[in-house]
C-alpha cells in the first residue's frame, strides 16, 4: 500500500510538472507587408497593357512567414478594399467587357522571418483599361493574415 501511494504521488507530480512546463508563447502578431522601400506597385501606380511588371515588397513576421497571394481585379464599379490613406483619381463607373483577373499563390521558404518578395506578372494587351485593385495577402505560419489593398490603373 505504501508503494502504491508513493507511485501515485510520483505520477501526480510528473503530470503537474509536464502540464505547467508547457508554457510555449503563442504567436498573436500579424505579419507585416512593407511597401515603403523599392516596392511596386504602390498606391496609384499606373501599369501599361502588354507589359510584364515585377511585383516587389518586403514581408516580416515575429516568428515565421507562411505564404502570400496576389490578386488583380477590376474596380470599374468603384467598390473598395483599399487599405491606403491616399485616394487615387478614378474614371467614371463602367461595365467590364474584358477585365483583367489575376490570382496567384506563392510560397515562402520555411522558417523565414523576413522575405523580399518578387513576382513577374504579365498584363495582357487586350484587357480593359481603367481602375483596378492590387491585393496582397500575407499569411504567417500560425495563420495570421495581413491584407494590403492598393488602387492602380491599367492604361
Amino acid at each position: 500500500m505504501k508503494n502504491l501511494k508513493f507511485l501515485l504521488g510520483i505520477f501526480t507530480i510528473a503530470f503537474i510538472t509536464s502540464c505547467s512546463s508547457d508554457n510555449a508563447e503563442i504567436d498573436t502578431e500579424y505579419p507585416v507587408i512593407d511597401i515603403t522601400q523599392n516596392a511596386f506597385p504602390i498606391q496609384c501606380s499606373t501599369i501599361e497593357r502588354g507589359q510584364t511588371i515585377t511585383f516587389k515588397a518586403i514581408f516580416n513576421d515575429n516568428v515565421a512567414l507562411g505564404s502570400y497571394s496576389l490578386d488583380i481585379h477590376h474596380n470599374f464599379d468603384h467598390h473598395t478594399h483599399s487599405t491606403e490613406v491616399a485616394s487615387c483619381e478614378m474614371e467614371a463607373v463602367k461595365k467590364p467587357v474584358k477585365p483583367m483577373l489575376f490570382i496567384n499563390n506563392y510560397t515562402i521558404p520555411n522558417g523565414v522571418k523576413s522575405y523580399e518578395a518578387t513576382a513577374q506578372i504579365s498584363i495582357p494587351a487586350d484587357v480593359d483599361p481603367g481602375d483596378y485593385h492590387f491585393m496582397i495577402r500575407l499569411t504567417d505560419k500560425e495563420g495570421w493574415q495581413t491584407l494590403k489593398g492598393l488602387s492602380i490603373k491599367i492604361l
